[in-house]
Formats: C-alpha cells, sequence, structure tokens
C-alpha cells in the first residue's frame, strides 16, 4: 500500500511498525484484541505528538486543505491532519514509500 494513502488503523500499524513492534504484538494489534493495544498515533496527540518531537518533523499547513509534513529532506507527506500528515512522513522515513500492510486493515 501507498504510505501516502494510509490511514487510520493501516497508518497506526505502520507507525507501531517504525515503533519497535515486534511481529507477535502487531498480530495482536490486527486482531483488534480489546485487552491488548490501543494506539492511535495518527488521531491522537498524546501518542503521536512526541514522535513528531523526537523525529524533529516539520509539519506546517500547505493548502489551505492539506498539511505536510517533513523529515529534514527525507521524506515529505501530505494528510488532512497535521497527524496524518505527520505519521505517514515518519512510516515514509522508516519504511519508504510502499508499506505491506496485513489484509485485515486495508
Amino acid at each position: 500500500m501507498k504510505t501516502a494513502e494510509l490511514t487510520g488503523a493501516a497508518l497506526d500499524w505502520a507507525v507501531a511498525k517504525c515503533e519497535g513492534w515486534e511481529k507477535d504484538m502487531l498480530r495482536r494489534y490486527v486482531r483488534n484484541d480489546p485487552e491488548e493495544f490501543h494506539y492511535e498515533y495518527s488521531t491522537d496527540w498524546a501518542q503521536g505528538g512526541p514522535i513528531i518531537e523526537r523525529e524533529r518533523l516539520d509539519v506546517y499547513g500547505f493548502d489551505g486543505e492539506n498539511w505536510c509534513a517533513n523529515d529534514n529532506l527525507r521524506a515529505t507527506q501530505y494528510g488532512p491532519t497535521p497527524l496524518i500528515a505527520a505519521m505517514r512522513c515518519y512510516v515514509a522515513s522508516k519504511l519508504g514509500d510502499d508499506v505491506e500492510i496485513p489484509e485485515e486493515l486495508k
């Protein structure tokens, strides 16, 4: 799947992968086990914000409707919200422009 098209659970899963989640943890995430992980990096500033700060991502309004995020010119991504743009940028910088996403999350 194109990184630029990731949203929702697929984007959050890709961020979790970048954050170093192990394969068994990612499988539990895909099953959406209520007793397990509930990360929403692309919608919760308390979760996505620290990544923006740690990775020193630049996020700014782009065209009145979209946001742009870049990682010191290694990756640039856009999105309808600052967090979506930033998390796409983070994923692109770590995993590239195409990401293998589990079928359950597409």
